[in-house]
């Protein structure tokens, strides 16, 4: 079970800034995807046997079916929601991402992008540089408080952001500020809600689910992962998940609700980009912006794999446990595979 996501929040109690080790090494046949390519279909077709499983094929978890790239990208345009989930270490997900917005767009849907690694403050400097293209680079990234709000190399993630803005595509920055949760995890939620940053960030009339699945699923996780910290610091460490995912589905809501007000004739969908710990079993940010749209929303989640041969029963878990609709098999990063803590 990877869980990386409550990695970035127990690194946020001790202020470590996560490095992020994606290289641009996206190419033209990634891009230029085509319905009839031969070439394609063998990327993806394969056996449907675990043991014959190869990377960039994608698997159905309800079936255990391995789908051909047309079939299952045909499929992703019928949905409001696309959620992707990454590796942050990865940077064949750079590579998965772009396939996906670039199948969107030829095939004439405009996608939302909503990405992880900004924080709310810095969507003025995000609009001002992808739409308006009024910002240098050394500006939009002082400006969108890169190193404040997430750090690494943005050369990791820039190969999305230059996809959105050689196309006009809007790209909504969808977390909290990484400050504001810090605090979270110091003080906990009941304090924080007494804060000026608390209706600051438009927080004050929104509720923070705690929902029984979701906390079973991230305590267990926060304990095998960190399993000698004190009662209390679980407690804040879970709420400021809690608070992380419901922002993120407060800003996608949002999203999809501008794309439905759009009268310009052609459909939108949004692109949600983020660790794969956000979209598990559907629980952290899916199931927030079902309930938030009283479920009148289409969504599929999509849960981005290393494919590691010597632990390919941690890959058969995920697909026997449904971590995603789809299990999306890549090939491991420069790092090896990411660490997991069982």
């Amino acid at each position: 079970m990877s869980v990386g996501t409550l990695f970035e929040i127990i690194a946020l109690q001790y202020h470590v800034t996560f490095r992020l080790i994606i290289q641009l090494g996206v190419t033209a046949s990634l891009l230029m995807l085509t319905a009839g390519c031969a070439s394609d279909h063998r990327q993806f077709l394969g056996s449907n046997s675990d043991s014959g499983w190869q990377p960039w094929q994608v698997v159905d978890t309800q079936t255990g079916r391995v789908l051909s790239s047309s079939e299952w990208l045909n499929e992703l345009m019928a949905y409001d929601v696309v959620y992707l989930g990454e590796e942050h270490h990865n940077r064949y997900h750079i590579e998965a991402a772009l396939k996906v917005l670039n199948w969107l767009v030829i095939h004439d849907l405009q996608p939302t992008i909503g990405i992880e690694m900004f924080g709310w403050d810095g969507q003025p400097a995000l609009d001002e540089y992808v739409l308006k293209d009024q910002l240098g680079r050394n500006q939009f990234l002082e400006q969108v408080k890169w190193l404040q709000n997430w750090g690494g190399e943005f050369e990791d993630y820039e190969p999305i952001v230059s996809f959105a803005r050689n196309r006009h595509l809007s790209i909504l920055a969808m977390n909290p500020p990484r400050p504001f949760i810090r605090r979270v995890v110091k003080v906990g939620l009941d304090q924080i809600r007494q804060e000026q940053e608390w209706k600051q960030w438009g927080l004050d009339h929104e509720e923070i689910i705690d929902d029984p699945a979701y906390r079973a699923r991230i305590i267990d996780q926060l304990q095998q992962c960190h399993g000698g910290g004190t009662e209390d610091h679980f407690k804040t460490m879970y709420e400021a998940s809690m608070v992380r995912d419901e922002g993120m589905a407060k800003t996608l809501t949002a999203g999809l609700d501008a794309l439905r007000r759009e009268t310009n004739g052609s459909r939108g969908v949004l692109v949600s980009y983020t660790g794969g710990g956000h979209i598990q079993y559907g629980l952290p940010v899916p199931m927030r912006v079902a309930r938030r749209l009283s479920g009148q929303v289409k969504q599929t989640t999509i849960y981005m794999t290393s494919l590691d041969k010597s632990r390919i029963e941690d890959v058969r878990e995920l697909v026997r446990e449904k971590i995603a609709d789809y299990v999306w098999l890549t090939p491991m990063s420069q790092k090896g595979p990411p660490k997991r803590c069982r």
